[in-house]
């Protein structure tokens, strides 16, 4: 099963650091947020990706053209015919599509877009900038029971700020950042049939708006409801938010590193 994944916006509420790349390359740890989507995929056997390049895309292409000789150790003989030495670094085996779909191309398009190179069944969908530790198992699992033509992962969004409760003016209750506060949104991590693709008219569609109405105005969208842990890298304030995670070890989505 492909996994498409959308890595072409501007990101322009980031723009201290997509000045230089693209959003999806904005680093967590040392690694690219877009890495860590791959890896949340990965743990789960999905393997197989479709990128939707626009905004310095060619910066993405770069990564992953020297991802597999840069990644591990590297010996050098100094005068060998053979200079080279690769040690390798076990990782998973992927296949990364890295499509062009325009630099102002909206996210319904850039879906449209990857079509020929998603198969002819069933498929995963997600943005460049959200991280999570929802079970891509039964998240499959829960779209293959209904029948319908596409899942969403719904999820609470973290609170960004403290929540109260009164009686009159008396202050009954306060809860710092109480994420159950939040209503469900779109998290993305979707799951889709090829018959979505009749729902998306061209380019300058965005798959939030038009596709995603009317599916749900035909029956045809369900919502997983995800509990756990989710985040989006929107503003510097996110990506630093999540660099704190990762610097304290408390990283939820790193579902890789947990047996």
């Amino acid at each position: 099963m492909k996994v498409a994944i959308l890595a072409g916006g501007k990101g322009t509420r980031l723009a201290e650091e997509t000045v230089v790349r693209p959003k999806p390359m904005v680093e967590i740890g040392g690694k690219p947020i877009l890495w860590h989507i791959m890896m949340i995929y990965s743990k789960f056997g999905f393997d197989e990706f479709a990128v939707a390049l626009g905004y310095k895309g060619d910066y993405i292409k770069r990564y992953f053209a020297e991802y597999g000789t840069l990644t591990g150790n590297l010996t050098v003989r100094m005068g060998s015919d053979e200079p080279l030495v690769r040690h390798e670094q076990a990782h998973a085996p992927w296949t990364v599509d890295l499509i062009e779909t325009g630099d102002e191309t909206l996210t319904g398009g850039r879906v449209k877009r990857l079509k020929p190179y998603l198969g002819e069944g069933t498929f995963m969908l997600t943005w460049g900038d959200g991280v999570s530790d929802v079970d891509l198992a039964k998240l499959l699992e829960f779209h293959r029971s209904h029948g319908k033509l596409a899942t969403i992962t719904a999820v609470r969004p973290p609170a960004r700020y403290g929540h109260m409760r009164f009686d009159g003016d008396q202050v009954t209750a306060f809860e710092e950042k109480p994420q159950t506060a939040e209503g469900w949104i779109n998290g993305a991590f979707f799951v889709l049939e090829p018959e979505v693709f009749d729902y998306i008219e061209g380019d300058m569609v965005m798959f939030e708006h038009a596709p995603l109405e009317n599916l749900a105005k035909d029956g045809q969208l369900m919502a997983y409801r995800h509990e756990g842990f989710w985040a989006a890298m929107d503003t510097l304030r996110d990506k630093h938010t999540l660099q704190k995670l990762w610097d304290s070890g408390d990283r939820p989505w790193a579902t890789w590193e947990k047996n």
